[in-house]
């Protein structure tokens, strides 16, 4: 019997996750303003920069594009990401899934500079996504009412 019990347990677990029910109810979540922090992952960038790109998608499939300002500072290593994306077809694909959501990337000019990185050779960069720091870009969007997120 335990057995029969725990079987049906699984496969109405699968039947409602499957179906959505698990999904917050439309009330559940108020519009969301959020400022992603990334600074890059250390020495496996590539995997954070996957990471955090699902968690946005996560992000908006919760609330949905309408109900969500989603705004990315990439400062230091985070930069990597839009260089990487350059000869990174999946890691490109995964950029644009998340701006035709409405995610926005902002480019800190301090760390081009530091770095030497002309942003016309960043993936899907132009010149409103540069922002002159990042770390005051963050205090900035802070102080407009976006909670910080560091993946």
């Amino acid at each position: 019997m335990k057995r029969f019990v725990g079987l049906s347990l699984v496969v109405l677990l699968t039947a409602i996750t499957a179906t959505g029910a698990c999904a917050a109810p439309a009330s559940y979540y108020r519009d969301q303003k959020v400022v992603y922090h990334n600074d890059g992952g250390g020495a496996d960038n590539a995997a954070y920069f996957r990471k955090m790109l699902n968690n946005l998608k996560n992000h908006v499939a919760a609330l949905g594009k309408n109900h969500l300002q989603i705004r990315v500072v990439d400062h230091g290593d985070g930069v990597v990401m839009l260089q990487m994306a350059k000869t990174d077809e999946k890691l490109a694909q995964l950029i644009d899934a998340r701006k035709a959501e409405g995610v926005r990337f902002l480019i800190c000019r301090n760390t081009l500079e530091e770095r030497n990185i002309d942003w016309h050779t960043l993936y899907g960069a132009s010149e409103e996504d540069l922002v002159p720091s990042g770390v005051a870009e963050l205090a900035r969007l802070q102080m407009m009412g976006f909670v910080y997120v560091h993946p």
